[in-house]
């Protein structure tokens, strides 16, 4: 089965690039939702975020408020790697777990969708790269209306990612979702194909 990795900047599209694959039949797992699963209240990620971060970083319920450490984290390199450092391992072994369970049910292709797969390079262990980009004036206007952000704001969370740039460089394949919603699927369906046509040629 190949192992596909679908990433790109913030608010640039990989969500709708996801279900665009989706709806063709091919699996997808969003990094993001095993993150979140994976520091469920009582679980052991949890419990050293709190010890590395503080208890503020907890809603009265107990659950993990992302936005409060993404704003702790978002300027600080050192506590950005601590992060990564408690949660990632988790966070493969969980993805793992799942391809290898796609693979045994008999799928030819699987995606995994995470917005910082470049930045933890996690997309070596990936057989191709998707990258989704748009342009930078799209990106924060996409930010603001999505998370209700000020101009400013939403550079400043633009800004903590690596350049979109950068994550081309990497890219086997590069959508760039700045067009509509058709424009994007029909995009999507041609580069899908052009990219397992290459990947099934280079394992004859």
């Amino acid at each position: 089965m190949k192992r596909i990795g679908l990433s790109g900047g913030i608010a640039c599209g990989k969500s709708s690039v996801a279900r665009i694959l989706h709806k063709k039949g091919i699996p997808v797992l969003d990094a993001d939702q095993v993150a979140r699963n994976i520091v469920e209240p009582g679980s052991p990620a949890l419990l050293e975020l709190v010890q590395e971060f503080g208890s503020n970083i907890l809603d009265e319920n107990g659950l993990l408020k992302r936005k409060t450490l993404g704003s702790i984290i978002m300027n600080d390199k050192n506590k950005r790697a601590r992060l990564n450092q408690i949660t990632h391992p988790k966070i493969r072994a969980s993805i793992f777990s799942t391809l290898q369970k796609w693979d045994s049910q008999g799928y030819t292709a699987g995606v995994v969708e995470a917005a910082l797969m470049v930045e933890t390079n996690s997309h070596t262990l990936y057989d191709a790269l998707i990258i989704v980009t748009c342009t930078p004036q799209i990106q924060i206007e996409r930010l603001m209306a999505r998370e209700g952000f000020d101009q400013e704001t939403a550079k400043t969370w633009i800004r903590s990612q690596l350049p979109l740039t950068e994550k081309e460089k990497l890219a086997d394949v590069i959508i760039d979702n700045s067009s509509d919603q058709e424009t994007l699927e029909k995009l999507v369906h041609e580069k899908w194909n052009e990219l397992m046509i290459s990947l099934n040629r280079e394992t004859k």
